[in-house]
C-alpha cells in the first residue's frame, strides 16, 4: 500500500519586536517557490514569547488583553534569543519563539542545528510537537530518544506518529533539515529527507478529548541545550490542494455512487434537485430526502460539499426511504454554515457535522464559504465518526444518547442498514466525488 506521503504533489505583526543582537554574515537564500520567509534574516521581527501553554486560551482573548501577553514576553526573547548573521540562536532558555501569524493547513521548510544533550521541537499550532532528541543521549532512551528525531512525542504511547518510522538525524556539528506538511489534523514529516512521520493525527496534547485548533502559530521550543535555526519558510496551502492530500485515491473498495451527470441509482424526489458542474445541488427553495436506491449496514461515505451564506442540508444515514431522516433514519448528520448570524442560538447538536440533535460536532473546522469541504463518515453499527477537513468533529455512539434535543426522541437511531443520502432544505448546498465502501 503506498504511504500517503507518496501520494503528496510536490511544492517547490501585532507589534515589532525590534532589533536582536546581530553580526554580519552572508544573506539567507531566498524561499523556494510559494514560499515565505517567516524569519527575515535581520531581527526577531513577526515573533512573540509563549510556553507550552493552550493556544485556545491566549486566542480567545480580546484583541487588548493578548497585546499586553504579547508585548510583556518581548523581553524574555530579546534575552534568550538572538541573531547571528542568517541564523536565529537561541541559549537553551527562556519562551519559545511563536509566530505573530497563525496557520492552518501548511508545508513548513526548517533547518536546525543543536548540541549534545539539548531536546527542543517544534509546535505545530501551538500545540507540541515535532521532537527534536540528542538521539545518543543514553539518559534518555527509556523516553525514545535512540529513535531519533521527527515524531509526534507527545501523541499517546503506542499510536501512529509517536515514533519516528527511522532514525535520521545526523551527526552534531552539522544542519538538520526539516519538511512538514500539516493538513487537518493530520501531520506528514520528513528529516533530512527521509518520512519519518507518514499522515499521522497530531493529538491535542492540552485536552485529548479535542481535536487540535484549526489555526494556530508555530513555535520552536527552548529546552536546555543551545539550538540554531535558518531557513524557516512556510508556505499556506490553499483547501483544493488539501481536499486532494486528505483524499488521495479512493483505495480498493470504495465505489461512486454519483456519476457526476444524472441521478441513476438514485430515488426520491430527485425533480427538487439538479446537476450542475458535476455536482449534486438542491434547487432553491426546494428540498427533502434524495438517496441511494443501495442500501448500507456499516460503510465508509466520502464526499466534498459546498455551502452557499446560511446553507443547510444533511446527510441522510440507513435512510428508510420516507419521512424525516433525522428521526425515522439511524440519523442525519448536520451540513450547515455555521458561521452565519441566523445560526448562533440552535442548540449544539444542530451545528455543521453534528449527528442532529444527539451528539454535537466540534466547531470551527469549515472551510471558507466559497470553498469545496472535503468529509469522510465512518459508520460500523452505532458508532459514527466525522472527519470534516482532516479533523475528527465527531465520534459517537447513538445507543448511548439518552438526552434528546428539544426531549424529541429518534426512533431510527438503531436502524442497522438503509440508504445514504442528502436531506435538502430549500439551499443550494452541493455535493460532489461521492464514493462509498461497505465495511464488513
Amino acid at each position: 500500500m503506498k504511504t500517503f506521503a507518496c501520494k503528496l504533489m510536490v511544492a517547490g505583526s501585532l507589534a515589532a519586536i525590534g532589533s536582536a543582537f546581530t553580526t554580519t554574515a552572508t544573506a539567507a537564500p531566498p524561499p523556494p517557490p510559494g514560499f515565505t520567509a517567516i524569519f527575515n534574516g535581520r531581527d526577531l521581527a513577526g515573533w512573540w514569547g509563549a510556553t507550552t501553554e493552550n493556544p485556545r486560551a491566549y486566542m480567545a482573548m480580546s484583541a487588548g488583553d493578548f497585546k499586553k501577553k504579547h508585548d510583556a514576553s518581548l523581553p524574555d526573547i530579546q534575552k534568550h534569543w538572538r541573531v547571528e548573521g542568517d541564523e536565529l540562536v537561541n541559549d537553551g532558555n527562556g519562551l519559545f519563539l511563536t509566530t505573530d501569524k497563525d496557520y492552518g493547513d501548511f508545508e513548513l521548510l526548517i533547518d536546525y542545528k543543536t548540541v549534545p544533550k539539548a531536546d527542543s521541537g517544534i509546535y505545530l499550532r501551538g500545540v507540541p510537537q515535532v521532537q527534536i532528541w540528542d538521539s545518543t543521549e543514553q539518559a534518555k532512551f527509556s523516553l525514545g530518544a535512540d529513535k531519533g528525531s521527527g515524531g509526534l512525542w507527545n501523541n499517546s504511547p503506542g499510536s501512529p506518529g509517536k515514533d519516528p518510522l527511522v532514525m535520521a538525524d545526523k551527526p552534531f556539528g552539522e544542519w538538520n533539515h526539516f519538511r512538514v506538511i500539516m493538513v487537518g489534523s493530520h501531520v506528514t514529516v520528513w528529516l533530512n529527507d527521509k518520512l519519518v512521520v507518514d499522515h499521522a493525527v497530531l493529538e491535542n496534547y492540552f485536552d485529548r478529548k479535542l481535536p487540535v485548533p484549526a489555526t494556530g502559530p508555530l513555535q520552536l521550543q527552548t529546552h536546555g541545550g543551545e539550538i540554531r535555526w535558518r531557513n524557516v519558510f512556510v508556505r499556506e496551502i490553499p483547501s483544493a490542494e488539501a481536499n486532494k492530500l486528505l483524499r488521495g485515491t479512493d483505495p480498493e473498495g470504495f465505489l461512486a455512487v454519483f456519476n457526476g451527470k444524472d441521478f441513476d441509482g438514485w430515488a426520491g424526489p430527485i425533480n427538487e434537485y439538479e446537476v450542475k458542474d458535476g455536482a449534486i445541488v438542491c434547487q432553491p427553495h426546494k428540498g427533502g430526502t434524495i438517496h441511494t436506491k443501495a442500501e448500507y449496514a456499516d460503510f465508509i461515505a466520502r464526499l466534498e460539499f459546498k455551502l452557499p451564506p446560511g446553507g443547510n442540508n444533511g446527510l441522510a444515514i440507513r435512510y428508510p426511504g420516507e419521512g424525516d431522516t433525522a428521526y425515522v433514519g439511524m440519523c442525519e448528520l448536520q451540513i450547515l454554515d455555521d458561521t452565519s448570524a441566523q445560526y448562533a442560538t440552535l442548540d449544539a447538536r444542530q451545528y455543521c457535522g453534528s449527528i442532529y440533535g444527539m451528539v454535537a460536532a466540534h466547531r470551527g473546522y469549515l472551510r471558507p464559504l466559497g470553498d469545496w469541504n472535503y468529509e469522510e463518515v465512518t459508520v460500523t453499527g452505532p458508532k459514527i465518526k466525522v472527519e470534516m477537513n482532516g479533523t475528527v468533529i465527531v465520534d459517537g455512539d447513538v445507543s448511548k444518547v439518552t438526552e434528546f434535543m428539544h426531549n424529541s426522541p429518534h426512533p431510527g437511531k438503531d436502524r442497522t442498514s438503509g440508504s445514504f443520502g442528502f436531506a435538502g432544505h430549500n439551499d443550494p448546498v452541493m455535493f460532489r466525488n461521492i464514493s462509498i465502501k461497505t465495511v464488513k
